[in-house]
C-alpha cells in the first residue's frame, strides 16, 4: 500500500523494495545531516508487521529463533533471525515485547510468509499469530535528539502504539490512520522528514546488513555480522543452531561482509548484485549502496573469506576500497588439545 506521506511536498518515491515510501523529500544531503546532528522521522510504513500474543509467546519464539527471548523483561527490544535447518537465513525480525505481546517488523512483503510459518509451528501452545501489516505502519525516529522527538510524538501515540527503542533509533508501531497525524506533529515540532536514501546511507555506514539486499539464499549469520546482535550463542536448540555452533567453534564462514568506499568521481552507484572484482576476477558481490553526506558513495559487499583485507576492487566499473566488518578469522573459537598417551 502506497504511503500517504508520499503526497508531502518534495517527496520522491524510492525504488524497490521501498517503492511505497519516499526516497527523499527534496534535500537528501540535509536529511542525512539531520540524522547526525538532530533528529528525523523516516517513513517505513512498507515494513511488514507481525504480532504474537499468548502466555507461551516468549518461550515459543525462543525455541524458533536465534535470539534469547525466554523471560525477557517488558520493553526489551532486540533482533532475531529465523533460519532453515542448514543455517541459512529465512527472516530477519526487529523485535519488541511490550509485556503482553511480541511485536516484530520485517522486510516489505515478508510478513505473510513469516506469519504463516509461525502459525504452522504453534501446535498446542498458547500463542496467537497475526499479520497486522494492513493495519499498522512503522515510523522510525533517529538521531541524537531522539528523546525530544519521542516527547513531541507522545501526545499523538496514546496507549496503542508500542515503541521499539534501540540506541538512537525508535520504531513506532502506529495504527494506520495515525501515520500522517504523527508525522505532521513531529514536523511541526522541528523533527525533519527523512527519506530512505539518507536512512539507508546511515544503515550502511553503521555496518548493518539488510535481508534480501545484502544477503542471498546461502547467507549464514556469521557472514553477515549478526552474531551477538541477532544471534545469541548461549541458548538452547533452534532450527539452524548446528550450523551456527559449528562455524563458531570449529570452522570459518565462507564469505565476509565489508563496507566498500566507492570512487566519488563516478556519477552512479553500483547495481545490487554486481560482481566485486580483484584483478579482473570476481571475488564477491555488491549489496546495498548509497551516497552518505560525509563518507560519499558507499556500499556493502559480500566477499570470499580469503580475499586479502588490504585489497582494492572494481565494482560495476567503479573503483572501491574495503573496510573490514567481518574478520576473515571469525569462527573456530574452540581450543582443542590432543594429548598423546604415554607409552
Amino acid at each position: 500500500m502506497t504511503s500517504p506521506l508520499l503526497t508531502r511536498a518534495g517527496a520522491v518515491a524510492a525504488e524497490s523494495p521501498d517503492a511505497d515510501v519516499a526516497a527523499h523529500y527534496g534535500e537528501p544531503a540535509q536529511e542525512g545531516r539531520a540524522l547526525d546532528g538532530s533528529a528525523g522521522w523516516i517513513d517505513r510504513s512498507n515494513r511488514g508487521v507481525v504480532r504474537v500474543t499468548g502466555p507461551d509467546r516468549l518461550s515459543w519464539l525462543h525455541s524458533l529463533t536465534s535470539q534469547y527471548l525466554d523471560g525477557i523483561a517488558p520493553g526489551t527490544a532486540t533482533e532475531a533471525l529465523v533460519l532453515d535447518t542448514k543455517g541459512h537465513i529465512r527472516f530477519h525480525l526487529s523485535v519488541l515485547d511490550d509485556g503482553t505481546a511480541v511485536w516484530a517488523h520485517t522486510e516489505p512483503g515478508a510478513a505473510a510468509d513469516l506469519a504463516a510459518f509461525l502459525d504452522s509451528m504453534r501446535f498446542m501452545l498458547r500463542v496467537e499469530v497475526e499479520d497486522l501489516s494492513p493495519d499498522r505502519r512503522v515510523l522510525t525516529l533517529a538521531g541524537p535528539d531522539l528523546e525530544k522527538a519521542l516527547a513531541a510524538a507522545a501526545d499523538r501515540l496514546g496507549d496503542d502504539a508500542p515503541v521499539r527503542h534501540t540506541g538512537d533509533e525508535a520504531d513506532l508501531f502506529l495504527p494506520a490512520d495515525s501515520l500522517a497525524p504523527v508525522a505532521d506533529a513531529l514536523t511541526a515540532a522541528g523533527v525533519r522528514p527523512v527519506g530512505m536514501w539518507a536512512y539507508e546511507a546511515r544503515r550502511i555506514a553503521g555496518h548493518r546488513p539488510r535481508l534480501g539486499l545484502d544477503t542471498d539464499h546461502r547467507s549464514i549469520p556469521h557472514e553477515m555480522n549478526w552474531i551477538g546482535s541477532a544471534v545469541h550463542l548461549e541458548k538452547g536448540c533452534y532450527p539452524g543452531q548446528e550450523t551456527v555452533a559449528r562455524v563458531h567453534n570449529l570452522g570459518r564462514p565462507p564469505r565476509r561482509l565489508v563496507l566498500l568506499h566507492l570512487d566519488g568521481t563516478a556519477e552512479r552507484l553500483p547495481a545490487r548484485g554486481a560482481p566485486v572484482e580483484l584483478d579482473g576476477r570476481a571475488v564477491g558481490t555488491a549489496g546495498s549502496s548509497a551516497r552518505h553526506h560525509e563518507l560519499g558513495p558507499i556500499a556493502l559487499g559480500l566477499l570470499k573469506r580469503n580475499v586479502p583485507v588490504d585489497a582494492d576492487f572494481t565494482v560495476d566499473g567503479i573503483a572501491a576500497a574495503q573496510e573490514v566488518i567481518v574478520s576473515p578469522d571469525t569462527g573456530a573459537n574452540a581450543r582443542i588439545s590432543l594429548r598423546r598417551r604415554p607409552a
